[in-house]
């Protein structure tokens, strides 16, 4: 059986992300229902409305979900307490140290995965006891690693060191992309942008419309000296340009970024003055589905990719 769906008692090794502002309850219980793992979005909420989330997913599926915490969010403490307390069986962390979380969550039966870009913090969150492991490749969208490695590079890298399942992330919003990340080593995939223009999906519809007419080059990753970002190119992206070849301080870049520009682009639907952060493969993305198409499509497309390599005549060779 796949690690993945053996791991966390799924149908389809197909992980959401847990991406602030687009991942509440509907799209975690919405993926969970249709064969995936759902995820809520824990990074632009706090305790209270946590608990709410987890109690209406729990109400709205029977099928295992989760909850994804940025370690380094304030609060983590807090939104921990509340994942134990409503027994949630299933926790993705990211952005911080998982050696100080993964023993807590352990000991009372969690199942752990940590996210990272790299293979210096995939072995580190290997020896800090995770049960998985997501790599995340440069082509993510919303924040990401600093090393800039494509996924294609960091599958088999990590593939061949690690010894916990192993998902791939970034650019990955089809069956020939989940395909693809298999065969180089990985176990599953977490699929983020594809999942975010869903109907399900809590983005505001402004931000999903302006998702699915992208093209090609029209996410870029900035921010690089305070923490890379890949957003859309829009009035408040070429702020930050403007700002960063001024020599703006780190001060003066996090000020620029905060005042809830993720929540005003993505949420609120600001296509001028929000963060629009979604990944390279936006461009791939034409149009806006429930989630269960979404998924039927990838893994008919999986298999129907799997099985041309055995017949299709540019595979003939040596």
């Amino acid at each position: 059986m796949n690690k993945i769906c053996e791991l966390f008692n799924i149908r389809y090794p197909i992980v959401q992300g847990g991406m602030v502002w687009c991942s509440g309850w509907k799209l975690a219980a919405a993926v969970s229902n249709a064969g995936g793992l759902g995820l809520i979005g824990a990074g632009s909420m706090d305790a209270d409305l946590l608990q709410i989330h987890i109690q209406k997913a729990k109400q709205a599926t029977s099928m295992p979900f989760g909850v994804n915490v940025p370690l380094l969010k304030k609060d983590a403490a807090e939104l921990m307490q509340v994942i134990l307390d409503e027994n949630v069986s299933i926790v993705f962390t990211s952005a911080g140290n998982p050696s100080i979380w993964t023993p807590i969550l352990k000991s009372k039966g969690v199942c752990v995965v940590h996210v990272v870009s790299s293979l210096k913090f995939a072995e580190k969150a290997q020896d800090a006891g995770v049960d998985a492991i997501v790599a995340e490749g440069f082509e993510a969208g919303g924040h990401n690693g600093r090393e800039e490695t494509t996924t294609f590079t960091l599958i088999p890298n990590l593939q061949n060191r690690l010894q916990v399942p192993l998902m791939a992330a970034g650019g990955i919003a089809s069956g020939k992309a989940m395909a693809a990340a298999m065969i180089l080593g990985a176990d599953g995939v977490q699929i983020g942008s594809r999942f975010a223009v869903s109907e399900e999906s809590s983005a505001h519809i402004n931000f999903k419309k302006a998702v699915i007419r992208l093209n090609e080059g029209e996410t870029r990753l900035t921010l690089k000296q305070l923490a890379p970002v890949r957003m859309i190119m829009n009035e408040f992206y070429n702020s930050i340009v403007l700002a960063e070849n001024k020599g703006s301080s780190v001060e003066e870049l996090t000020s620029l970024l905060g005042n809830g520009r993720e929540k005003s682009g993505i949420f609120e639907g600001d296509l001028v003055n929000g963060a629009l952060e979604i990944g390279q493969a936006a461009a791939l993305i034409k149009d806006i589905q429930p989630v269960k198409n979404i998924i039927n499509e990838i893994i008919s497309e999986f298999f129907n990719s799997i099985h041309s390599l055995k017949k299709d005549n540019k595979f003939n060779f040596g």
